[in-house]
C-alpha cells in the first residue's frame, strides 16, 4: 500500500514516515502544500495524511482541490486545533 504523507514539520515527518515502512507501507512524503497538491494530482496513492497547517496551502484546501478533481483517495488528517469550527471545515472539505 502507498501512502502519501504531506506534513512540514521534518521530525514529525520522519518519525510517522519511520514508523509506516516498518509496518510494511510504502511512503512519499512532502514538505508543502503545494508539492502535496502535484503529488496527490497524481492519484498513485492508497491513502493521503495530510497536515492542515502547511506552507504554500493548507490540508483543507489539498483535500477540496482533489475532490473537485474527482480524487476520491482517502485522507486523513492532522491537526492541533481542535475547535468545532476546524472539524466542519475538515469534514466539509470531503466528497458528499
Amino acid at each position: 500500500m502507498r501512502l502519501l504523507l504531506v506534513e512540514d514539520e521534518i521530525i514529525m515527518a520522519q518519525a510517522l514516515s519511520e514508523i509506516l515502512r516498518l509496518e510494511g507501507y510504502e511512503v512519499d512524503h512532502f514538505a508543502d502544500g503545494t508539492g502535496g497538491l502535484a503529488a496527490v494530482e497524481n492519484g498513485i496513492y492508497d491513502v493521503i495524511i495530510l497536515d492542515v497547517m502547511l506552507p504554500g496551502m493548507n490540508g483543507f484546501e489539498i483535500e477540496r482541490r482533489a475532490r473537485e478533481k474527482g480524487i476520491r483517495t482517502p485522507v486523513l488528517m492532522l491537526t492541533a486545533k481542535g475547535e468545532l469550527d476546524d472539524k466542519d471545515t475538515g469534514l466539509d472539505s470531503g466528497p458528499e
